[in-house]
């Protein structure tokens, strides 16, 4: 056995040497995310934690070192990223205490959700554009988000339930979601993670994101990884997930205190050999599967508002940087191309439009189609009715010969081992908080505090009753005389409707 309290000793004389230089860093690094309130970072690729906090959350573990007498090979280990300016580089070199395999390992898999009958479809949609990163009201109307959520999804349910009636009636992303959650838990117990669980935390569907925190409580987890399953990250994907999460954390601090639950982000993992190898593996099989003359592979990625990109989101940098990436392992015999799918409205989206470039292509004489879903590592109504079903129509009835699509990820063995890699390396570094993802991600700042809205019957809240109440007729004249139509339009405006 080792001495675990000799090297948290030895961990402490290294800070004290140093925490006279460290102090002014350490303001530098706090000042820069506090300052970031409201502005969007323009890159969080290169996301660090700050140092003060990974030096709170290595005193944490030397603690529990110390108590529960860490095997010998649990040693402090160097954090392998490499750094990329004066204050991220001391962060990042901050020594890691690498977690025990015996310690209670949790993983949260965050993804969208998605009805899974045809009565959950209004449901559904209500939560969705009830996000305010789906529906980004100007600050005076936001009061009216849930208003204009409850109108715009009775007005859209019944297009979404058609679609998915055509998919077998409701969606197969919770089924499949859960079934990457047990082969990623099998695979890090397999790998000597004996005590580790994981949990399924949707965005807009059961089980909700509090349901997957509540039961990671009971479960008394001690070390938890918050995996988004979104591979490049966007503000109305992984950070409206973080932002829920981060939320709920507020709200009960000291019970998610690192003190009982030292959690950790991945905001983003797009670069992964094993996610780039095995979306390679998947275009080789079906570029194998077409027929004689031209060849093109299309990756048609989920679109946002061009205003998002504008604002700082590192959506549309990361998605080329992941797709070259993956056609580099494919090689380059293949001609490829990325366009974004799912546009609505007439507001300006990322460009090229999939729908536009199947007819051009079309048009050209391309015999040969396959069509990679790469924002998506799960089948669902975007894959099996959007592609599957209309670009398909879309592509034939453009001269397209032979129309064929990459399957998605799904539980793919290779997949699910890099993200169990993925999971054991986000352990080994200095923790990254939900608050502090977004702080570097979104410019949110982790001070602010919560504000609850109370609504009774008070001589106030009356008065801001009836005041919402004049708001929501304005907004509903506003909206008729800007020619809008009906108030179920207003999702013309809006990024995810499906």
């Amino acid at each position: 056995m080792g001495a675990p309290g000799r090297e948290c000793g030895d961990q402490d004389a290294h800070w004290s040497k140093t925490q006279e230089a460290m102090v002014g860093v350490v303001v530098v690094v706090r000042a820069r995310v506090v300052g970031t309130r409201r502005k969007v970072r323009k890159s969080s690729r290169d996301s660090t934690p700050s140092l003060s906090q990974s030096i709170a959350i290595n005193s944490v573990r030397c603690a529990r070192a110390s108590a529960s007498e860490i095997p010998h090979q649990s040693r402090i280990a160097p954090n392998p990223t490499a750094p990329v300016a004066t204050a991220a580089a001391a962060a990042a070199a901050a020594p890691v205490a690498v977690m025990p395999k015996d310690e209670k390992l949790g993983v949260i898999l965050l993804n969208l959700g998605g009805p899974e009958k045809p009565e959950d479809v209004e449901g559904f949609l209500y939560n969705l554009f009830n996000d305010p990163d789906i529906i980004r009201l100007p600050e005076p109307l936001r009061p009216l988000q849930s208003f204009l959520a409850q109108q715009i999804s009775s007005g859209r349910a019944p297009k979404s339930r058609a679609a998915y009636n055509a998919i077998g009636g409701g969606s197969p992303l919770l089924r499949i979601t859960t079934e990457q959650s047990a082969a990623l838990r099998d695979t890090l117990r397999a790998r000597g993670y004996a005590n580790a669980s994981t949990y399924v935390a949707m965005r807009y569907w059961h089980p909700f994101t509090d349901e997957a925190l509540e039961q990671v409580r009971k479960d008394v987890v001690t070390r938890l990884v918050v995996l988004p399953l979104y591979p490049q990250y966007s503000i109305s994907t992984s950070g409206s997930s973080l932002r829920a999460m981060d939320m709920i954390m507020r709200r009960d601090r000291a019970a998610w205190s690192p003190l009982k639950i030292d959690h950790t982000v991945v905001p983003q993992w797009y670069e992964r050999p094993g996610y780039l190898r095995a979306m390679a593996k998947g275009i080789r099989a079906e570029v194998a599967k077409a027929g004689p003359g031209s060849k093109k592979v299309m990756f048609s990625a989920h679109g946002v508002p061009e205003s998002y990109i504008a604002a700082g989101d590192p959506y549309q940098r990361q998605m080329k940087d992941c797709c070259e990436k993956i056609m580099a392992e494919v090689g380059p015999e293949v001609e490829w191309t990325l366009c974004y799918q799912s546009r609505v409205g007439p507001v300006t989206w990322l460009k090229p439009y999939t729908d536009e470039v199947i007819q051009e292509l079309g048009a050209e004489g391309l015999e040969n189609l396959i069509v990679v879903p790469v924002s998506f590592v799960s089948e669902h109504i975007e894959t099996l009715e959007e592609i599957d079903i209309e670009y398909r129509e879309l592509a034939l009835e453009s001269g397209v010969k032979n129309f064929l699509r990459v399957p998605a990820l799904d539980s793919d063995p290779d997949f699910i081992a890099d993200l169990a890699s993925a999971v054991v390396e986000a352990t080994e570094r200095p923790s990254l908080r939900v608050s502090e993802a977004l702080a570097l991600t979104q410019g949110t700042d982790e001070e602010d505090p919560e504000v609850n809205w109370k609504f009774g019957f008070t001589r106030g809240a009356e008065a801001l009753n009836g005041r919402l109440a004049m708001l929501a007729i304005g907004a509903f004249g506003v909206l008729k005389f800007a020619n809008i139509g009906q108030l179920s339009e207003a999702m013309k405006l809006v990024p995810f409707l499906k």
